[in-house]
């Protein structure tokens, strides 16, 4: 039997997702298993020195009346495959996420997704054991799954 912490909900291909501890909240995420990790649009990615310390320095959503910037002293740089299917470095974060009426404790990385046409992209790293994608829907809000998936072989 599922915990209440570990119940898996349903989610479409598009949901609306909030990151609380960088102050971004309602944003629309593209829900995509076939990336691994999950990212999020940022601009003026730098490294300052602060007390012989790196500092990851970024905005988040950069619009002229609201610039987000954000301060972090643990990061990392990763190899990803971008769309194109390129490796590129990216710094990557762990923050929390609000999905499907989940907070999750999650990395993303750090992109340039100002092409893109979603702002945050969300990967199976995040998703596996958390949810199930049904791609005929969005905005579900994480519905709870029917009684007979909940017990099927399919979910254990």
């Amino acid at each position: 039997m599922l915990n209440k912490k570990n119940v898996i909900k349903l989610i479409g291909r598009r949901e609306f997702v909030d990151f609380p501890l960088l102050g971004v909240f309602n944003i629309e995420a593209k829900i995509d298993s076939g990336a691994y990790t999950s990212s999020i649009h940022c601009s003026e990615i730098y490294i300052k020195e602060e007390n012989n310390k790196s500092i990851l320095c970024f905005v988040v959503f950069a619009e002229p009346k609201n610039q987000n910037l954000q301060c972090f002293d643990e990061f990392y740089l990763k190899k990803i495959k971008n769309s194109f299917g390129e490796i590129e470095e990216r710094y990557v974060i762990k923050t929390n996420i609000k999905i499907g009426g989940k907070t999750i404790k999650t990395t993303v990385s750090l992109s340039d997704r100002v092409n893109m046409r979603y702002d945050v992209l969300i990967g199976r790293k995040l998703l596996k054991g958390k949810f199930i994608i049904d791609v005929n829907q969005i905005h579900t809000g994480g519905k709870q799954l029917p009684e007979e998936i909940l017990n099927s072989t399919l979910i254990k």
